[in-house]
C-alpha cells in the first residue's frame, strides 16, 4: 500500500519538476530520509503536539536550498499525514530516475577487496549486457564469495564457495 502511494507522489512530482529538476528533489529527499535514521528526528516530525506549520518548518529547514515547490511539496505530504513515506517516495524516485536515465547501482559484496580494474570489467560486461550504465558499489562482509546485487533491474549473480565445495563432492561422490 506504501508503495502505491509514494508512486503516485513520484509522478506528480516528475511532471511538475522536470528531468533536471527531479534530480534537485532528489537530493532533497535523500537527505531527510537519511534524517530518519535519527530517533530524534522521527520523534519530532511523529509528535501530536507539533503544529502542521512547525513540522513544514522543521522538514524544510533540515534541506539545503529547497525552493517553493519543494516546501509546497512538503506541505502536501505534512497536510495529509503522509510524512512517513519521504523514505518510500525518496526509493520510488531514485527508481524512476534510473529508469529515466537508464543507468542503474549495484552492489559487489564480498570479504575480500576487488580489484578496480575487476570491478570496472563486471561493470562493462554487465552494462552491454543490460544495455544499459551499471555502476557497482564495494561492500564488504563476510559472504564466502562474490555477490553482485542490482536490485532496481532485480538481478542477483552469486558465487559462493561453499556451492562450489559442495557441487564438486557431489559431483566426485556420482563419479565413484
Amino acid at each position: 500500500m506504501t508503495s502505491v502511494v509514494a508512486k503516485k507522489y513520484v509522478k506528480a512530482l516528475m511532471e511538475t519538476a522536470g528531468k533536471e529538476g527531479i534530480k534537485g528533489y532528489y537530493e532533497n529527499l535523500l537527505a531527510l530520509k537519511n534524517a530518519y535514521s535519527i530517533e530524534k528526528m522521527r520523534n519530532i516530525v511523529f509528535s501530536p503536539t507539533l503544529k502542521k506549520e512547525e513540522k513544514i518548518d522543521f522538514l524544510t529547514s533540515l534541506v539545503e536550498g529547497s525552493d517553493d515547490k519543494f516546501k509546497n511539496f512538503i506541505k502536501i505530504l505534512v497536510g495529509h499525514d503522509r510524512v512517513s513515506l519521504i523514505p518510500a517516495i525518496c526509493d520510488e524516485l531514485r527508481y524512476q530516475i534510473s529508469l529515466q536515465d537508464n543507468s542503474y547501482e549495484g552492489k559487489i559484496i564480498s570479504s575480500s577487496a576487488i580489484d578496480e580494474n575487476e570491478k570496472k570489467s563486471i561493470e562493462e560486461k554487465l552494462s552491454s549486457k543490460f544495455n544499459s550504465t551499471i555502476v557497482l558499489k564495494d561492500k564488504k562482509s563476510d559472504y564466502p564469495g562474490i555477490k553482485i546485487e542490482i536490485e532496481d533491474l532485480g538481478v542477483e549473480i552469486s558465487f559462493s564457495i561453499d556451492r562450489l565445495k559442495a557441487q564438486m563432492t557431489e559431483h566426485i561422490l556420482k563419479a565413484i
